[in-house]
């Protein structure tokens, strides 16, 4: 603290007072005892402290730093933030390639530990509950000229185009539009951070960083099961978009979770042609059929529909006089089946003013996606899995050590906002 004085009263080290009082608030809710705090090394050199490195790249986020050359700008302009990360800045700070290092070979496990020690902090606080959780993804541009939108590559976008200078990135696509009615699709080289967010509270519980070309239901089902393992999911309402449509995913939430699922289906899904609104199918002359009879096999049913003129002698009855309705059989007309399921996907009632009350719900993963975004973290300027992972994690544990802080300073107003809360700080 003495230390801390004196470097106050130097004006060439002058930083603002309510940026000191936010990072020192920062690090002192940030428990790092389950790291190392010195690496290992067989040259008997001591290195950098890992703890004061950790340290700066919560300040990397903080400040929505996107490359490691504007954290170290930073922290040589502001040399009071870097002692309070822990760096001795009576000598030169680490070098580019001492962070870049620290980023790509830091193991995500240590990450993965503080992230999920933040939530179980939120969650004795009674902020984050898990009662209702929303999944969803944002992809993450890969740093290769490819994504360059002025690149003329031939066939830029190929599968067989791998970037040279990114080896762990895949080809991705998502939607360029939220208009419903005129999807836009456009296609990336990258990675997707796939985000379970508390709908209540609009914070993370868990998050994980994969190729782009990953689905993201396949995705939902390994992160849940995990997720179950340390914060305990049973009786959750798991809310998502129509990605997250299939069986396995309904199956797990409702058999090991016990819980419920508020997922719109998804008519790519569905083989079916459409069904009247009270279950009947219509011929190709516009003229409803009739129920025939079904068929029960396990895990669906199979529904018969016949011409409503089947047993007609009328050789007029066919309006449009099908093929099929001169057969030459005693039972006339077109004959169609549709595949009704018996599972937990098609039970539930999608029309319910209760399903649509919890399925708004959704929006808070489009908030959080939206903050977490603003961290500058549409592009990647680091080039393999490990080092986006890494920072993708820093990142989602600055925004929950900015709730912590804020409820614990009573400003209940703040916890969703780093902007505010380092402004008020």
């Amino acid at each position: 603290m003495y230390q801390l004085q004196l470097l106050l009263n130097i004006p060439e080290l002058f930083t603002s007072q309510s940026k000191i009082d936010f990072y020192s608030s920062m690090f002192e809710n940030l428990d790092l005892s389950s790291i190392p705090e010195f690496p290992s090394s067989n040259h008997g050199r001591k290195g950098y402290s890992h703890h004061a490195l950790f340290r700066a790249f919560i300040v990397m986020k903080a400040e929505r730093f996107g490359t490691i050359s504007d954290l170290l700008d930073y922290l040589r302009n502001n040399l009071i933030i870097a002692h309070l990360c822990g760096f001795d800045i009576s000598k030169p700070l680490p070098s580019y390639w001492t962070f870049r290092r620290f980023i790509n070979d830091f193991s995500h496990d240590y990450l993965t530990t503080i992230f999920q020690n933040q939530v179980n902090i939120l969650k004795n606080m009674g902020i984050i509950s898990g009662e209702f959780i929303s999944m969803d993804s944002t992809p993450i541009k890969a740093n290769t000229k490819l994504n360059n939108p002025k690149s003329f590559s031939k066939n830029k976008f190929s599968k067989d185009n791998q970037p040279k200078s990114d080896k762990d990135c895949k080809l991705g696509v998502y939607s360029a539009s939220n208009d419903s009615s005129n999807k836009r699709y456009k296609f990336y080289w990258g990675y997707k951070n796939h985000i379970i967010v508390d709908a209540i509270s609009g914070l993370p519980i868990a998050e994980t960083t994969t190729p782009a070309d990953v689905p993201d239901f396949e995705v939902a089902l390994s992160l849940l099961e995990k997720t179950n393992n340390w914060f305990k999911l049973t009786g959750t309402n798991f809310i998502a978009d129509k990605g997250y449509d299939v069986k396995k995913l309904y199956n797990y939430v409702r058999d090991t979770l016990h819980g419920h699922c508020f997922i719109p289906l998804n008519k790519r899904n569905s083989k079916n042609p459409p069904l009247t609104d009270d279950g009947y199918m219509v011929c190709e002359a516009g003229i409803k059929m009739l129920k025939d009879g079904k068929q029960y096999f396990n895990g669906f049913i199979k529904q018969k529909f016949v011409c409503k003129f089947c047993n007609s002698k009328d050789d007029s009855a066919c309006p449009i006089k099908h093929p099929k309705y001169f057969n030459g059989k005693k039972h006339r007309g077109c004959t169609k089946y549709a595949i009704i399921s018996s599972d937990y996907r098609s039970s539930i009632n999608r029309d319910s003013l209760y399903f649509k009350a919890v399925y708004r719900l959704r929006i808070e993963s489009e908030r959080y996606n939206s903050r977490f975004k603003a961290l500058d973290f549409e592009k990647a300027y680091v080039r393999n899995i490990n080092s986006v992972s890494n920072l993708n994690t820093f990142g989602h544990i600055t925004l929950l050590t900015v709730a912590i802080v804020a409820i614990k300073l009573g400003k209940y107003d703040e916890f969703r906002s780093l902007v505010a809360l380092m402004q008020s700080a």
